[in-house]
């Protein structure tokens, strides 16, 4: 990749509409949590699928999803000669086609042009990256007008969209990116925990808590709004066991103790729960 992750990730979600989390379209590709290609919403057996799959997450992670036939050449056969390359991405190219081209009325899902190999979005092609980009983008636009329940609900559906983190990282900017898009999801798990607990949605606020708790168990944040939850839900005990949990992963991982904050919260709890 040559592009800046942030730019990558803009020009990736300006290429597609606003999109809700659900797949809708007639082909998606998916990167998040492992590679998925759908059409018509059903997953696709593939042919040769490790060059495919490798094929088109280069295509999807792309600047503009466009990449030099040299490079994928170089990228799916470093070692062939460059004729026998060459036929061989053409019989991928085609093999995609034949795969593909009926669910995209007949357009061909990948395009050659100049040089270049282009992921054909503009007949249909959808990116789970690309739609998790633009509803992250959406929410908070939503969230700084002071919208806030609407920002929640297109955050919900961006966390939705997120499987996991992206199946392929083979260079440094693949990982920036991988990096990038995780800090994001880890940010509306946080924003969507405290916006349940303001609402006193405290069965919503465990669950988007422990989502991102399963995704970075050294989050004392959540900790403490997990250990405030469950002491308005009037399970102290829970609540104090909490405080156990975060204190055991913390001492495993990095052989520390819990923040003051954590600590007092925990005194608290044990001593005054009525001040909780």
């Amino acid at each position: 990749m040559t592009t800046s992750v942030r730019s990558t990730s803009r020009r990736l979600s300006s290429t597609l509409p606003p999109a809700p989390a659900a797949f809708a379209g007639p082909v998606f590709i998916g990167l998040l949590g492992g590679f998925r290609l759908l059409k018509a919403g059903d997953p696709v057996a593939l042919r040769n699928a490790d060059k495919t799959r490798t094929l088109l997450c280069h295509l999807a992670l792309q600047d503009r999803f466009s990449i030099s036939r040299e490079h994928l050449l170089h990228t799916l056969w470093p070692a062939a000669q460059n004729g026998s390359a060459g036929q061989s991405l053409n019989s991928l190219i085609y093999s995609l086609h034949k795969l593909l081209g009926d669910a995209l009325d007949g357009a061909p899902p990948v395009i050659y042009t100049d040089g270049y190999y282009h992921l054909n979005v503009e007949a249909g092609i959808a990116i789970d990256v690309a739609r998790f980009d633009t509803l992250v983008r959406e929410g908070t636009r939503k969230a700084r007008a002071g919208q806030q329940s609407a920002a929640m609900k297109t955050y919900e559906q961006a966390v939705t969209l997120y499987r996991g983190d992206l199946c392929t990282v083979s260079d440094v900017q693949a990982l920036m990116l991988c990096e990038a898009l995780r800090a994001q999801y880890l940010r509306l798990l946080a924003e969507l925990s405290d916006y349940h607990c303001s609402q006193q949605d405290y069965l919503n606020c465990l669950m988007y808590a422990q989502r991102l708790l399963t995704s970075d168990p050294c989050r004392e944040d959540a900790h403490r709004l997990m250990m405030r939850c469950y002491m308005r839900q009037g399970q102290r005990a829970q609540a104090l066991h909490q405080y156990r949990v975060c204190e055991n992963i913390l001492r495993a991982e990095f052989d520390v103790a819990p923040e003051t904050a954590t600590a007092e919260l925990y005194e608290q709890i044990r001593l005054h729960p009525d001040r909780v």
